[in-house]
């Protein structure tokens, strides 16, 4: 007998049924004698292939660079030292500095340019070219307005192919920085294909390790909203300035804007411990 949880009748009493409405998850999926249902296991297998498109999805790095000029933005486009999409997967610690050509490029770069930069917004294909095609403009739409409020300096955007997290590092301390955020594909989940994370230094250089930096994930129209990524992108910017370090020892308690605060509500604590109102 095939049971598909998703035709049945909604009961308000099946409490599966009720957390199935209230997640992407893979639950109450139904069965069949001892197994998914068909409609099921199409669905996973069609989830796992978006993730390995995304992986192995190409950086269009030029229409990127297209669009960027169109909105007045200043890029640079440069390589890791992984000369490609299988030597960048087999062998992560290439993608985390930059190809001898790209560093030299961007010395001739700085050598023409006086330091003293804010900030450095890098852009890579990370994981999921797919979440940097598709995110990366409407967050930066977002982000330079409170930049520009801010009065902070940045150099032109810096595109990097086969790129991972630390190689940031390395772009800020070759531009004099005192900040670099690199905008990158996540690794692709089974209900995430395109998801984008935010990694944010200061005082950024070579051989830092993730204790130096501050994550924000999930950047996506059905994650985090670009909108809050910025906000809490520039709080942590901000509070960086001040305090002058980055990571484990700054925390993000941004505050954020919820119907539940504006009534002032009492938001401290974990609502899913606390007891229900009598």
């Amino acid at each position: 007998m095939s049971v598909d949880m998703e035709k049945l009748p909604f009961d308000p009493h099946n409490p599966w049924q009720e957390l199935r409405r209230l997640t992407p998850a893979r639950i109450a999926l139904g069965r069949t004698g001892t197994s998914l249902p068909t409609r099921a296991q199409l669905d996973f297998q069609y989830a796992h292939a978006q993730a390995r498109d995304a992986v192995h999805l190409p950086f269009d790095h030029a229409a990127l660079r297209s669009q960027l000029a169109e909105r007045g933005h200043e890029s640079l486009l440069l390589h890791s030292a992984a000369i490609d999409r299988n030597s960048y997967l087999q062998r992560p610690d290439l993608g985390r500095k930059l190809s001898a050509e790209s560093a030299q490029a961007l010395r001739d770069y700085a050598s023409t340019h006086p330091g003293g930069i804010d900030l450095v917004i890098v852009v890579a294909d990370g994981l999921s070219a797919l979440a940097v095609h598709r995110h990366t403009l409407p967050f930066l739409a977002r982000l330079e307005e409170q930049i520009r409020a801010e009065n902070w300096s940045v150099a032109p955007v810096v595109l990097v192919e086969q790129g991972r997290v630390a190689v940031a590092d390395e772009i800020g301390e070759l531009l004099g920085a005192k900040m670099t955020v690199i905008l990158i594909g996540e690794r692709p989940g089974l209900s995430s294909p395109d998801s984008l994370g935010l990694y944010f230094t200061y005082n950024p250089k070579v051989g830092l390790t993730d204790a130096y930096r501050n994550c924000i994930s999930n950047v996506r129209l059905e994650g985090l909203s670009y909108g809050m990524a910025a906000h809490r992108l520039l709080y942590l910017m901000r509070e960086a300035c001040r305090r002058q370090l980055s990571g484990v020892n700054l925390k993000d308690e941004a505050q954020i804007q919820t119907l539940e605060s504006d009534e002032g509500a009492d938001m401290k604590g974990n609502f899913l411990l606390s007891s229900p109102e009598a």
